[in-house]
């Protein structure tokens, strides 16, 4: 099997575009197609639907994504065991809009030479980014095994940052003047999160919110992603959702969506890295301190119930 097929194959799936896969490869677009359909007619099932948008993956690439991947990491430890220079630092992100995403931008910004992959696996267990981890598909992930007895041996978390809540609401909520809200004005109110994936950590993490603060939030309906939830928000004079600070959201001017900041206390999503114990690659060290760097939440802080004994990045 032509290894560089299978790599052309994970960054197309991971990029959803041909051409940007060819472009961050330094090959054709032609090439591209050339290896993914010879490395199809090699395992006999189409791996991808084209589509006005670019590729999509067929059932049968959703199965071998994962396997490619580990292929692609056994391909980089094999050369990286006999070169001098490693790869690039790749790390996993829930989003490229997300907070993580932010700040790992703000620091290949301030250290412009460091060669950083920022990558996206789509799952929503962690311990399936903790089996990603481990087989060297990336380097780190920006996901939480919240019970710490369930953590592989060879991993560890090291706590990154704090992301503060913020409610987001139309211009016609009866909130959307507000210039900050307390936790206990949130009761009662319709907020809209949908899609919540039982099991994973922001599962867990809203639990705990509606707990804490008698909440209602409503995760009902399919996830139909950013935009059709922006449209609602700007339509709708009783539901609002929550977004976290550093996240960064796009929507169109005249949807006059209003950001308020939650405070007194201040609601805060925990974001923590999974590294190996033994042998990280040696360019997470400098971002693990570029996160110790960042100033600590003001005022006081709520955290859910798995964050409030966990030690900080500075405590590694």
């Amino acid at each position: 099997m032509d290894s560089e097929a299978v790599r052309s194959f994970v960054r197309a799936a991971e990029l959803g575009q041909l051409q940007h896969a060819a472009d961050e490869l330094g090959v054709t677009q032609q090439a591209v197609s050339k290896r993914i359909a010879s490395l199809e007619r090699e395992l006999e099932v189409r791996l991808f639907t084209r589509t006005a948008r670019g590729v999509e993956l067929t059932l049968d690439g959703q199965a071998f994504l994962p396997h490619a991947r580990s292929i692609v990491a056994g391909v980089d430890r094999a050369v990286t065991a006999v070169r001098p220079v490693s790869r690039a630092l790749r790390i996993d992100v829930l989003g490229l809009r997300s907070a993580q995403a932010v700040i790992l931008h703000d620091y290949w910004r301030s250290h412009p030479g460091i060669d950083l992959d920022v990558v996206t696996l789509k799952v929503d267990d962690p311990h399936v980014a903790a089996a990603a981890v481990q087989a060297g598909d990336v380097d780190a992930s920006f996901r939480t095994v919240t019970d710490p007895a369930t953590l592989p041996r060879d991993l560890h978390m090291v706590r990154a940052f704090d992301s503060p809540l913020q409610l987001l609401v139309g211009p016609g909520h009866p909130l959307a003047s507000a210039r900050t809200l307390t936790p206990d004005r949130l009761r009662k109110l319709r907020i809209w999160v949908p899609g919540i994936v039982p099991r994973s950590e922001w599962a867990e993490f809203y639990d705990e919110l509606v707990t804490a603060f008698d909440l209602r939030v409503d995760a009902t309906g399919p996830n139909f992603g950013n935009e059709v939830l922006f449209d609602t928000l700007a339509d709708s004079s009783d539901v609002a959702t929550l977004v976290g600070a550093r996240d960064r959201y796009i929507w169109p001017a005249n949807y006059d969506l209003r950001r308020i900041p939650i405070v007194e206390p201040t609601l805060a999503y925990p974001l923590s890295l999974m590294l190996p114990r033994l042998n990280p690659h040696p360019g997470l060290r400098a971002v693990i301190n570029h996160f110790a760097s960042l100033a600590p939440l003001p005022g006081t802080v709520w955290l859910p119930s798995w964050a409030r004994t966990a030690r900080r990045s500075t405590d590694q």
